[in-house]
């Protein structure tokens, strides 16, 4: 019975796609192929959530490809947030069954997190917001994937675990960092279809324009917009360097190709004509050296790989400048010029703290112009996507917008809701740090450390500068993951020591096996 109706089934599926084929509709047979693609790792995904994790990673890295080609299809912009939930729904089956493998903690952060939450479900009817659906965006936005923390967590049961997921990442981040590059050196046509939807179409075709006349253009790469391609390259830099630091004190085996995948992407940060991706990727780097050599293994006189991490990070990004320069001089000195240009405080058109400290500074003071700034006009109306809200279901945006991420916060939930947000984000920012602490002197370090810097950035001054980036999904969605592994990280450091038993063996050497 079940192969006829399979049969059948597959029959009226191939019916359906022969049809698209004559009629020249490649619109509606991709997304037929996205259906088909996306039942199939459904059904995974039910028997396996740690595969339908990495299904997720690859569906919402590379969905905007399909919105950009399919018409900004919404259908399948929400896709991702299905799928994440069968995960959700599959790990906690997993976790109902006491499975061995699923091993679950309580973050110190917690408490402060489910009074925000709550918090925030009670500005879901907030008397001043024109629709629920406002309330139910924001609500997605600030916390659909805090659940992703305790995903995270149980994900990495071992080191193979950690190096595996990481792997993957990297994989990910070398083909995305790739084809930006070259969108970067072959235009706007390259990635994107010649007709492009208009609610995305200004996202794709973005231009710098200099002062002294150059122009140069801005990267999306596999996404919409360059900005989602930007918020991408922050984490994306900060995970590679963290985890090449890891190899380095720790596995021989990957460090080839952590180290390609290291010059690419210093490579496309350099290319996206991103300054925000330009500056907090030097400010990353230079934190992390720093960072590196304090959390050394100093006592064990390993120190010298740490040194040795840094300059293979120092040659890698140099190597990648050199092969830019070379190989494209007009590509990249030109984005080097509007750098320079904007970004050099002697320089004339210098914009680095007007758009740094200014502008945001004047935007934040101007959210208390607003009469109902003491308590909010409701989670979700001045958030990433409530164009959408208003367009489908005719429900009007009851308050205009300022480019300050705390100034968000102040509109949609009012002082207390910025209080919250501060005291949540301290509290992270701590119970990380303490993490952090206990991790000093052993090679998983400088993987922890970029983690918590990942964390305190994306929280704090990257949020004040526009609630977009912590908004993204991919900044967001990656922050709780890899705010779990974090916490993971002590067990598997505790794991690798020698046990009770062992304890008349001589110690290790080295760290590295």
């Amino acid at each position: 019975m079940v192969s006829f109706v399979f049969l059948i089934f597959a029959l009226l599926v191939a019916f359906k796609i022969a049809g698209y084929i004559t009629s020249d509709d490649f619109e509606a047979l991709g997304f037929t192929g996205l259906v088909l693609a996306g039942s199939a790792i459904v059904i995974v995904v039910i028997n396996s959530w740690r595969s339908g994790l990495y299904f997720f990673l690859a569906w919402l890295l590379f969905e905007d490809l399909a919105r950009k080609f399919l018409g900004n299809n919404m259908a399948i912009y929400f896709a991702k947030d299905a799928l994440l939930l069968i995960v959700y729904l599959s790990f906690l089956a997993a976790y109902r069954r006491k499975d061995q493998k699923v091993q679950t903690f309580r973050p110190p952060f917690l408490p402060v997190l489910y009074v925000f939450i709550w918090f925030g479900a009670i500005q879901m009817f907030n008397p001043a917001s024109s629709s629920i659906f406002y309330g139910l965006l924001g609500m997605k936005l600030y916390f659909y994937y805090v659940p992703l923390v305790f995903v995270g967590y149980a994900m990495i049961n071992s080191e193979a675990d950690l190096r595996k997921f990481f792997n993957i990442n990297l994989g990910l981040i070398l083909i995305i960092a790739l084809l930006g590059i070259a969108q970067s050196i072959l235009g706007p046509r390259f990635l994107n279809p010649e007709v492009i939807a208009d609610d995305i179409r200004l996202l794709s075709e973005t231009y710098r324009v200099s002062a002294a006349g150059v122009r140069v253009y801005r990267p999306t790469s596999v996404f919409v917009s360059t900005g989602r391609f930007a918020d991408f390259l922050i984490v994306a830099w900060l995970v590679v360097f963290g985890f090449s630091g890891y190899l380095l004190l720790r596995e021989r085996r990957g460090r080839t190709f952590a180290f390609l995948a290291l010059a690419v992407t210093a490579a496309a940060c350099v290319m996206c004509m991103s300054r925000s991706v330009f500056v907090w990727s030097i400010i990353g780097g230079c934190t992390g050296a720093v960072a590196f050599i304090w959390g050394a293994p100093w006592r064990r006189r390993e120190a010298l790989r740490t040194v040795r991490a840094l300059q293979r990070a120092a040659l890698g990004v140099g190597l990648a400048v050199v092969v830019l320069l070379f190989a494209y001089p007009d590509a990249f000195l030109g984005r080097l010029a509007v750098y320079s240009e904007t970004l050099n405080p002697a320089s004339p058109d210098s914009e680095l703290l007007h758009r740094g400290r200014d502008y945001p500074l004047r935007n934040f003071l101007v959210a208390f112009d607003y009469p109902r700034w003491p308590y909010g006009y409701g989670i979700g109306t001045m958030s990433l996507g409530g164009q959408y809200v208003s367009r489908f279901f005719h429900a009007p945006m009851p308050v205009g917008n300022v480019e300050s991420g705390f100034g968000a916060i102040v509109i949609e939930m009012g002082i207390l809701g910025l209080i919250l947000w501060i005291t949540m984000s301290a509290a992270i920012a701590l119970s990380a740090w303490r993490v952090l602490r206990k991790l000093k002197g052993s090679p998983w370090f400088p993987l922890a450390f970029m983690i918590f810097f990942y964390a305190v950035v994306l929280l704090v001054p990257m949020t004040f500068l526009s609630i977009d980036a912590y908004q993204d999904f991919v900044s967001n969605a990656y922050l709780w993951l890899l705010l779990g592994i974090l916490f993971r990280l002590p067990k598997l450091a505790l794991s690798a020591q020698p046990s009770a038993g062992s304890a008349a063996l001589p110690p290790p050497r080295h760290w590295v096996r």
